[in-house]
């Protein structure tokens, strides 16, 4: 395993485990899909100009036309509906059902021409059984329709991860820049149709959390992803799943004061296990 490979994995292990706190700070003052939009969008454009100026080709209408799908399915699904999910949803909660990107990866990945293997649907049966005891009990149940909104997340991500492997997309940093505008865009559109307005004094904890999304979690961190999924197989790249939820509930419980139920302990136990399954089955 080379040396950018281990730092992109310290990377997305740390730093997307403290989004997820950071973010729920941030809709309790922002409108969910308009601040992701911004955040993408900005994100984006930021790392488009920083490679132009450093002599980056402009990425062809091929590599545009494919980032929109790929940016579409991993921000708007992937990243709009933890955001939606989190205004009434704790941020513990939001990391474990996202833990679950690597099953539903594994399970999506034949329909992407990616075969898994007898080892990876063991772990699939034991990660799903903890998805199972998460949806049947704890604070899921309180709130039905974002618990609903909340697992096509997982589903997004795994299906935007999938076909970015599939797709000729812009290469190196220059993929993650067109993804995230694309994504930006889609989800600017999405929060307009929802008629998201945004606040005239929004609060200053908000927009902090705000600028932290967009410099770490998107430029370092999305970036380092997308790194990976070139480089490893998306097992491997995935395996930051069950390392966020134990973060990011950390985080919770610590700053927001969030309460962990013994259901929850129990999924994200099962999640990590079947995650770690998978791993153990795509050594690379």
């Amino acid at each position: 395993m080379s040396r950018w490979v281990v730092v992109s994995l310290g990377l997305v292990y740390v730093v997307w485990g403290s989004t997820y706190f950071a973010m729920r700070v941030a809709v309790l003052g922002l409108p969910p899909l308009l601040m992701g939009g911004a955040r993408y969008l900005l994100a984006g454009g930021l790392l488009l100009g920083f490679l132009l100026v450093r002599g980056a080709p402009w990425p062809t209408a091929r590599q545009w036309k494919n980032a929109a799908p790929v940016g579409l399915l991993l921000f708007l699904f992937g990243n709009g509906a933890v955001a939606i999910a989190e205004q009434t949803l704790s941020s513990g909660i939001a990391a474990v059902v996202c833990g679950s990107t690597p099953l539903f990866a594994a399970a999506m990945g034949p329909w992407f021409g990616e075969k898994s293997s007898a080892r990876e649907w063991g772990g699939l049966a034991v990660g799903f059984v903890g998805v199972l005891i998460l949806g049947l009990g704890g604070e899921l149940r309180g709130d039905l329709p974002h618990a609903a909104v909340l697992f096509l997340a997982p589903v997004g991500w795994s299906a935007g991860s999938l076909l970015s492997r599939k797709v000729e997309l812009a290469k190196g940093p220059m993929g993650s820049a067109t993804q995230m505008l694309g994504g930006g865009l889609s989800m600017l559109l999405a929060g307009a149709v929802r008629g998201e307005r945004p606040p005239a004094s929004p609060p200053l904890e908000s927009l902090l959390a705000f600028g932290y999304l967009v410099v770490m979690g998107s430029l370092v961190g999305f970036s380092a992803y997308a790194y990976l999924l070139r480089s490893t197989r998306p097992s491997l790249a995935m395996s930051y799943s069950y390392v966020n939820p134990a973060i990011a509930v950390a985080i919770g419980a610590v700053l927001g004061r969030e309460v962990v139920g013994l259901a929850t302990v129990a999924a994200t136990a099962l999640i990590i296990a079947g995650t770690v399954l998978l791993l153990r089955a795509n050594r690379v």
